[in-house]
């Protein structure tokens, strides 16, 4: 009995796909969207883990992200609007931005994953505003490099400043960061 009539009408197509695919050298899951997010560089620094990673949009374009996480519990970032000597000398902004020298091209403003606290968590500390205790994650709207070659060297910068109740960790500020992203001829 031919194998076309002993399986189902609708595994067919699937099936002829996972076969041409394997023939192609791929494996499940791979290919250009499966890549994403891509993360491009980590590091823990005055009480946060930081991961750097691109993502795709749900348009297929490009953002840039960190996600800032406090490791220890009880402790918060400040809003990415907070001014970069923070208020009266207290708090610094949670910032992901693209240095001078960087290939990536921003093409919007930072998105937030939470937003901050409508109140400020002390009255002594009117103006500043904290994001929930936990981890944030900043978006980026980005272009990708125009060049020949499939990746391109490149840098980031962040800036933030873990506190809780109890007191605060040092701020990073500016902190430079190398990363390799793929340029536009690579995701064509």
């Amino acid at each position: 009995m031919p194998l076309s009539s002993r399986l189902p009408r609708f595994l067919a197509f699937p099936l002829l796909i996972a076969l041409l695919a394997l023939a192609c050298g791929l494996t499940p899951g791979q290919g250009s969207e499966s890549q994403y997010p891509m993360e491009l560089a980590s590091f823990t620094e005055n009480g946060a883990a930081v991961t750097i990673s691109l993502e795709r949009d749900g348009a297929g374009g490009f953002l840039l992200a960190a996600t800032f996480t406090p490791i220890e519990a009880g402790f918060h970032l400040y809003s990415k609007d907070t001014p970069l000597d923070g208020i009266d000398g207290l708090g610094r902004p949670t910032l992901l931005e693209l240095t001078s020298q960087s290939k990536l091209a921003a093409l919007g403003s930072l998105i937030e994953s939470a937003a901050p606290l409508a109140e400020p968590i002390s009255p002594d500390q009117a103006g500043l505003f904290v994001y929930p205790d936990g981890p944030v994650t900043l978006r980026l709207p980005v272009a990708l490099p125009d060049t020949e070659s499939e990746t391109v060297s490149d840098e980031v910068s962040v800036t933030y400043m873990v506190c809780s109740q109890r007191g605060c960790k040092q701020p990073v500020m500016g902190k430079i960061i190398p990363v390799t992203v793929p340029s536009k001829n690579s995701t064509r």
